[in-house]
């Protein structure tokens, strides 16, 4: 990759942009002024630095995993980012943190959010009550129901979660609802976004401040292997933890990076999450990119047994490095993510999210394809403890 992305107005390639009502363009022009100004802010960059180390605890740790990897027939080291050790459980704060900081700086005291999963709700929760914001965060009743343990940390922590009933009641509904109130409220609210989607310039400011996880990750892997690793493997739903890993390793061409989305219960429109095996070329919540829909256009219902995998496009950068190759993008099932959660938390003590499973369902069923002695790496993007009711029921 040659080029610095995205350009000055918001495309990776053909995707990206600001498809949104002239009445939210200020705020995304104030948006992108302020994350300019202060990315080289010193005063700012020590204050994000500080929290990311004293609060959120970073830098996680890289643990090899080597009774899951003879699980899936490898021969190759296998490394967890352990993103699941962070401070509420996920990579969510890393980005959270960052745009709260942004908020109050430009004088916003009031923050809304969308959740599917819960962990990015329950980070922009923690990071409202760190830094005196109010909070307020939409999440479909489905997500709500099978996450109630997030919805209730959320209270806990002080922000008011309203149940959104609409469509199919979960992430991609919940993201139409926090719009609406944004547009409402432009002049007093700042809208975080939990993943790199919606209109420029989220997907580069959420991935700049996920990018920590990759850069992180190179370091502590050359400590431990003395090289590069040879292959990099991340869930995608709309992508930031991907992102996140695969950002600072996209210069290494010999590193192979592997996306994975939700395979869901079939094939059909409507049984899974896979944009790039079931999308075509679209506009959703503000940016050009892969999304499922029918045959009209219209959006179609997604299936994903992780709530955070259930989202029917795809960041705009991954639409671009999918077309170009530089990311692979497969797709992992219900079922085989259910094996891999168990299995992980058989063989190695640690409860993935059921997201991350997904990624590690995946090398659990193609892991003999990967070169003997090859240093692999998976983001361990968040931790199972709220997943752990839903699989107990099923």
């Amino acid at each position: 990759m040659t080029a610095v992305l995205p350009d000055k107005h918001g495309f990776f390639g053909t995707f990206g942009g600001q498809f949104v009502p002239e009445t939210l363009m200020a705020a995304l022009d104030e948006f992108e002024r302020a994350y300019k100004q202060l990315k080289r802010d010193r005063a700012f960059r020590d204050e994000l630095h500080d929290i990311l180390g004293e609060f959120v605890g970073r830098p996680t740790p890289l643990t090899e995993a080597r009774r899951f990897a003879s699980l899936a027939n490898g021969a190759f080291r296998l490394f967890l980012k352990r993103e699941d050790l962070n401070h509420t459980g996920a990579h969510k704060i890393n980005n959270a943190i960052g745009q709260a900081l942004i908020a109050k700086r430009m004088g916003k005291q009031r923050v809304i959010a969308e959740t599917g999963a819960g962990q990015h709700g329950v980070a922009t929760a923690t990071a409202c009550a760190l830094l005196g914001l109010q909070c307020v965060v939409y999440m479909g009743e489905v997500d709500m129901a099978r996450q109630e343990l997030n919805v209730f940390r959320m209270r806990l922590l002080g922000a008011e979660v309203v149940p959104v009933t609409s469509g199919s009641r979960t992430l991609k509904d919940a993201i139409n609802e926090a719009i609406r109130d944004w547009v409402t409220n432009v002049r007093t609210t700042h809208y975080i976004i939990g993943s790199v989607l919606g209109p420029h310039p989220y997907p580069m400011i959420v991935r700049d401040f996920q990018s920590v996880i990759g850069r992180e990750a190179l370091a502590q892997l050359k400590k431990k292997t003395g090289a590069l690793p040879d292959v990099a493997i991340a869930c995608v739903g709309g992508g930031s933890n991907a992102i996140g890993l695969f950002y600072e390793m996209l210069p290494h061409p010999s590193i192979r990076m592997i996306g994975v989305e939700a395979g869901g219960r079939g094939a059909q429109l409507g049984e899974h999450a896979a944009r790039f095996s079931g999308g075509a070329l679209g506009v959703l919540h503000g940016t050009r990119s892969m999304v499922l829909q029918d045959e009209f256009g219209q959006i179609a219902e997604t299936h994903s047994i992780s709530a955070g995998l259930d989202y029917p496009s795809i960041g705009p950068e991954h639409a671009y490095l999918q077309e170009i190759g530089r990311v692979e993008y497969h797709d992992c099932s219900d079922d085989l993510a259910l094996e891999a959660f168990h299995k992980l938390s058989e063989s190695e003590g640690i409860i993935p999210a059921l997201e991350s499973s997904h990624a590690l369902g995946w090398l659990l069923r193609n892991g003999q394809t990967i070169a003997r002695d090859a240093v692999v790496v998976v983001n361990l993007s968040g931790r199972g403890d709220k997943d752990v009711p839903q699989v107990a029921a099923l």
